[in-house]
């Protein structure tokens, strides 16, 4: 059956242009979600006029899911929120566990259908497997079953590549980029590139990572100074002030963690004001700034964490090396330990160069090099 005619547009019931990413919710000492603080974060956003929520099976471990049927779906009408979930790549193997798996995520989340479901973390590494499992097709049905609204993808690869995946799948609605003011004009990640491909396609653009998993909010003196010198504002508020504007943008996503970030958030599309000249020029400097710097650009997704066979912390270790680089920080050998001691974690130098992790990691980093380098920096005789 054709519905075009009677399904709505892409964020058509998405109020404002700020998605709350559900990948770094506060977490109590056991990783288990801190539901009255993820509940009082849901009511806010709620509160600030927004409604978009964005979820995926791996987050969190999978407690991702659980806790947004506790915090949101379980406790506010249906018609008050838009949820957006994704087809991850490492929760199935065969063709015949897609469809069982979209409805045991509709079963977690507790809704009886998703407004925006994903095929995640696209690129040449996992989409021939959604091709040969015929993923795409069985969204696509599901939506002409009414389990979905909207199918779209995510993506984590060249320009080229993306062009590909949209010629051969036309009927996919949106996509979601990672796009920030450091990445922009990336030669590996190929924001622009990308942007222009999608809007090449006539799809929309959902922007993921527009605070660099933090980068961007953490800033070295010199890129701060800019910032506050061109205008009032945190520094992740002109990160996704520069996110909303780009052309073909029509949602931002900030992975929230804390109610201070909600609030800042709700705050910079409240309204949304565009960058002025000055404030854009400031956005270059700090970009300048830290393309100057010596640290890994991991966001600390946590992809490569779940198929490590020595469980090595990868993200957690790449931070303390960035501390050390970055900011010459003496307690970055103290935290180097424990991000180790007794959480049954590897260290950097037990990794078996099996390649899982760079195969995961959506910023394409040398990983298994970089680990090394941070093994010669706090694993050598003397190393604090």
């Amino acid at each position: 059956m054709d519905t075009t005619t009677t399904r709505p547009a892409p964020f058509e019931n998405a109020r404002g242009k700020l998605g709350f990413g559900c990948m770094r919710l506060p977490q109590l000492e056991d990783k288990t979600v801190d539901l009255p603080a993820f509940t009082e974060m849901v009511d806010a956003f709620l509160d600030g006029g927004l409604n978009y929520f964005d979820t995926a099976r791996p987050y969190l471990s999978g407690n991702s899911e659980p806790a947004l049927a506790a915090a949101l779906t379980s406790r506010h009408d249906r018609s008050e929120y838009v949820l957006a979930d994704k087809l991850s790549p490492s929760s199935f193997t065969r063709g015949d566990e897609v469809r069982p798996l979209l409805e045991d995520q509709l079963r977690a989340c507790g809704v009886d259908y998703f407004d925006y479901y994903l095929m995640h973390s696209q690129g040449m590494g996992n989409y021939p497997k959604f091709r040969e499992c015929r993923a795409y097709e069985q969204a696509f049905e599901a939506r002409d079953a009414g389990l979905v609204r909207h199918v779209g993808l995510s993506f984590h690869s060249s320009a080229a590549f993306l062009d590909q995946i949209l010629t051969e799948n036309p009927d996919v609605e949106f996509v979601q980029l990672q796009l920030n003011y450091l990445d922009y004009e990336s030669g590996v990640i190929q924001g622009r590139l990308c942007c222009e491909v999608a809007a090449a396609h006539g799809k929309p653009v959902i922007v993921m990572e527009p605070v660099k998993g933090g980068r961007l909010v953490n800033l070295p003196p010199e890129a701060a100074d800019a910032l506050a010198a061109a205008g009032p504002g945190s520094p992740a508020s002109y990160a996704l002030r520069f996110a909303a504007g780009l052309p073909g943008v029509e949602m931002v996503l900030s992975g929230m963690g804390s109610m201070d970030m909600v609030r800042d958030n709700v705050s910079t599309f409240s309204p949304l004001r565009p960058l002025s000249e000055a404030e854009l020029a400031a956005v270059r400097h700090a970009a300048e700034v830290l393309r100057g710097q010596s640290v890994i650009d991991c966001t600390a997704c946590r992809y490569c964490v779940d198929g490590c066979p020595k469980k090595i912390n990868i993200p957690d270790l790449f931070s303390c090396l960035n501390a050390k680089r970055a900011y010459n920080e003496d307690s970055a050998g103290f935290y180097y330990k424990a991000v180790h001691t007794g959480h049954g974690h590897g260290l950097a130098s037990e990794c078996v160069g099996c390649g899982r992790c760079e195969a995961a990691c959506p910023q394409h980093l040398p990983i298994r090099q970089l680990l090394k380098d941070v093994a010669a920096e706090f694993e050598t005789e003397g190393a604090e």
